[in-house]
């Protein structure tokens, strides 16, 4: 199984939504803009997120999306299988194909045991979690091309030290113009 463009452009626009007050109606070019994605795609994964009551759309001057619900309410799983449909990670566990040997396959069971850790973790995090630690696309192609971007080796969760973080604006955490990753 691998996450698609599109699950991936509209994770990055969900972030951008949830950085901002809730109910704030936003424009789909504004979003693409700062998360470098296109238009026309992002356009048309929201349409499918609004399908299943994540995103609203509102139309005519002043239209564009805002968020059904909280950031906190929605989960990176229900993002993902809006946009893909149900996670598989082997036809054998694909609800529609099944699969013959399913009953005694220990393959299958193995898969089956991943498919659900995978579903666990997507499942508990969260739509706010994700945007806290997100620093927008076009803030860090900013920093890169001034020469102000320094990239550290990532820490999961030993990496909890909001210090490091930049603010909510992308304001360098360090105080020297300088954007630590």
């Amino acid at each position: 199984m691998q996450i698609t463009r599109a699950a991936e452009y509209g994770v990055l626009g969900l972030m951008a939504l949830a950085r901002r007050p809730q109910g704030e109606v936003v424009m789909i070019e504004t979003l693409c803009t700062e998360e470098e994605v296109p238009v026309s795609f992002l356009g048309k994964i929201f349409q499918s997120l609004a399908k299943a009551g994540i995103v609203k759309s509102a139309r005519g001057s002043g239209g564009g999306f805002s968020l059904a619900r909280t950031p906190s309410d929605i989960s990176a799983l229900e993002i993902i299988e809006a946009i893909e449909g149900p996670i598989a990670l082997q036809r054998c566990l694909d609800l529609d194909e099944g699969c013959d040997h399913s009953r005694g396959c220990a393959l299958c069971g193995l898969l089956s045991e991943a498919q659900e850790r995978v579903k666990e973790v997507l499942g508990r995090s969260t739509l706010s979690e994700l945007a806290g630690r997100h620093i927008p696309n076009s803030l860090v192609r900013q920093a890169r091309d001034r020469g102000q971007l320094v990239i550290k080796e990532p820490c999961g969760e030993a990496c909890s030290d909001a210090s490091d973080a930049p603010a909510k604006d992308g304001t360098p955490p360090d105080g020297k113009g300088t954007m630590v990753l």
